[in-house]
């Protein structure tokens, strides 16, 4: 009788990072497009600084995806344990990210009247998909 191996923490843990960073990519995927959104809010000329900023913030980072998609090529030659490594770095990059874009978004929002903040709330608000 062959005995099943059972999940260890660290392979807990490597798979919610790997699934962590697959639902940041599929909510970018879902986000509506940066000048529709810019059109919507119809942004007046003291509020265009921090939209910039925001825009800026919230765009695709070249370098970051290449870096991404080398560490996901590198996966399969790596240990267990440098596997976890490069998902704890990437999960970290991430949040990184996801902080600093936080912040933008936070400074650009309150530039915002209320009209503009819940017009800026319902064209970002990700839809619910059925699973």
């Amino acid at each position: 009788m062959m005995n099943h191996l059972r999940p260890s923490p660290a392979a807990w843990a490597l798979a919610a990072a790997f699934a962590l960073s697959l639902g940041a990519a599929a909510h970018a995927q879902r986000s509506p497009d940066l000048q529709d959104l810019h059109d919507a809010l119809h942004l007046n000329a003291s509020q265009e600084g921090s939209w910039q900023a925001f825009a800026a913030a919230s765009a695709a980072d070249p370098q970051q995806q290449a870096r991404e998609r080398a560490a996901q090529q590198m996966m399969p030659t790596l240990s267990a344990p440098q596997r976890v490594d490069l998902s704890v770095a990437a999960a970290e990059a991430d949040l990184d990210t996801l902080r600093r874009r936080g912040a933008a978004l936070k400074a650009f929002y309150a530039t915002l009247s209320a009209g503009q903040q819940a017009i800026f709330d319902r064209e970002t608000t990700p839809s619910a998909e059925p699973q």
